[in-house]
């Protein structure tokens, strides 16, 4: 029974490994230690037998870890009839190339928002979007319709979360949700990132359900509020074909 648990403990600490990478390309030995707690010979002995086995590779130069083959061997058997990334991805580039910027793709995860796909404007100055990148839901255009169109006791418990910024005003953040949820869209000017603006309209399956956030963003040089309020009837007509492909 207890090498039973030693196994499951060291499966868990390699997938924790894995996971660092879902915010970083690479990783050195120390900063892959520090962000998951362990010393830094048991993370060396796991990197090791991750290495054997294809899931990360090391670059001699910089001594730094990053995804393996095998990772990418594994995502080509990932479903793709009802991969959301997969099946919004040619009217995902439809509506960049009739708006012309960055156009994204966000899942709620817990108490976070997953880009699970995006199309980057064809702009010279444009906001690039990283596939997998995970952003806090208090913030920003997207992660405001997810939270808008949530169940009111999922906004109860994200707005009760001990993380939640002592700087946002939680009276506050409920008003925009609900003008959001009257609106059908949200809208960010340099919430999260300086020098970039968004909108958002939720996608809502064919059963009704808000799966997913549809964003659009670039500068905001280029995207004033005049610009993305001309946006919202083009964004909630594609969001809703969106929706009609996914379950």
């Amino acid at each position: 029974m207890e090498d039973r648990k030693l196994t499951v403990r060291s499966v868990e600490r390699a997938l924790d490994i894995l996971l660092c990478f879902t915010k970083n390309v690479d990783l050195g030995l120390t900063e892959i230690a520090v962000q998951i707690g362990l010393h830094k010979s048991t993370v060396h002995r796991l990197l090791s037998t991750l290495e054997e086995r294809g899931f990360v590779i090391r670059d001699a130069a910089t001594e730094k870890y990053r995804l393996g083959m095998k990772i990418w061997e594994l995502s080509t058997h990932l479903s793709r009839s009802d991969d959301p990334a997969i099946l919004l991805l040619p009217a995902m580039e439809k509506v960049r190339d009739h708006l012309g910027e960055t156009v994204s793709l966000y899942l709620r995860e817990g108490n976070e928002r997953l880009r699970i796909q995006a199309v980057q404007s064809n702009q010279g100055i444009r906001r690039v979007a990283q596939v997998g990148a995970r952003l806090p839901l208090y913030v920003g255009a997207s992660s405001k319709v997810l939270v808008a169109f949530a169940s009111p006791e999922e906004q109860e418990a994200l707005l009760n979360d001990p993380e939640w910024p002592s700087l946002i005003d939680r009276a506050s953040y409920m008003g925009q949700l609900h003008e959001i949820r009257e609106s059908g869209f949200a809208m960010s000017f340099e919430e999260r990132e300086p020098g970039a603006a968004a909108i958002s309209v939720p996608i809502a399956n064919r059963q009704g359900v808000v799966t997913a956030a549809l964003s659009v963003s670039g500068p905001v040089n280029r995207l004033s509020l005049d610009t993305l309020y001309a946006f919202v009837p083009y964004l909630v007509e594609a969001a809703h074909d969106m929706g009609l492909m996914i379950r």
